[in-house]
């Protein structure tokens, strides 16, 4: 095996970043934002789905490539299924999920070298008891991940992602929203982001130009066969499993943006 120097590793890694946000930045991103009886998970998508159930009270989002996504998805599944039957439902839970699993696991592919990078950013949320113990938790393709109270959010660029939390941090700093409110909430975050996005990569647009709002930008969007999918998890139901896919008719009925 050739030798590999300190620096050749600090430029692997380097150009590893690179290809990654290069493959991230068309992503379609995804907002979580805790509302008065629950959490609420929202993106724009084609045909495939983005959102998933992986446990009774745990939800998964993400952007990046398929096949990522889905061996995360199905990892965090048997992971999550694995410590139900050993030890019981409530020590499932986002903490160990992260911290002794999937975190550990994508660091390992991240920093060899030879080995082919996750392309991926993923938002997990767990369902509290109350709401106070609700988590909300970013991971990122380097392994590394945040917890963050009240909202989470991912997008095509660092950029991008930074608008939509001032967004959010905002409009929620007088505490959790309804439900309604929640999903206006973050179909603006994801147009402010989206449409951020979208700006980097037409640099040379005449500025005298006047940006269309993000209500504007959202709606143009939905002419163009993007569908809204919004997934929740449900605090006071008496059903085992919290997480439910909102219908289309809800959706609308709840949209104002």
């Amino acid at each position: 095996m050739p030798s590999f120097s300190p620096y050749d590793w600090n430029e692997s890694i380097q150009q590893r970043n690179e290809y990654i946000e290069d493959r991230l930045r068309e992503g379609s991103p995804v907002i979580a934002v805790a509302y008065e009886d629950g959490i609420l998970m929202l993106t724009l998508r084609h045909n495939q789905r983005k959102l998933y159930e992986i446990y009774d009270k745990l939800m998964f989002g993400a952007i990046g490539n398929h096949s990522d996504i889905e061996q995360i998805r199905i990892g965090a599944i048997d992971v999550a299924h694995a410590e139900g039957f050993s030890r019981s439902a409530d020590d499932v839970s986002l903490q160990r999920l992260a911290s002794f699993r999937l975190s550990p696991a994508i660091k390992k592919i991240y920093s060899d070298p030879f080995a082919q990078p996750v392309v991926l950013k993923g938002i997990f949320a767990e369902l509290g008891k109350t709401a106070d113990k609700d988590i909300l938790l970013v991971l990122s393709y380097d392994g590394e991940f945040t917890i963050t109270p009240g909202y989470a959010v991912i997008g095509g660029s660092f950029g991008s992602e930074d608008k939509m939390s001032d967004h959010l941090k905002s409009a929620t700093a007088d505490g959790a929203p309804s439900l309604g409110t929640a999903v206006n909430l973050a179909l603006k975050a994801w147009a402010i982001g989206k449409q951020h996005a979208e700006s980097l990569n037409r640099p040379n647009d005449d500025e005298d130009d006047t940006p269309p709002t993000p209500e504007e930008f959202l709606a143009e969007t939905l002419k163009t066969g993007l569908v809204i999918e919004a997934t929740v998890l449900e605090r006071n139901v008496t059903r085992e499993s919290r997480y439910r896919v909102l219908r289309a008719d809800e959706v609308k009925e709840f949209t104002t943006v």
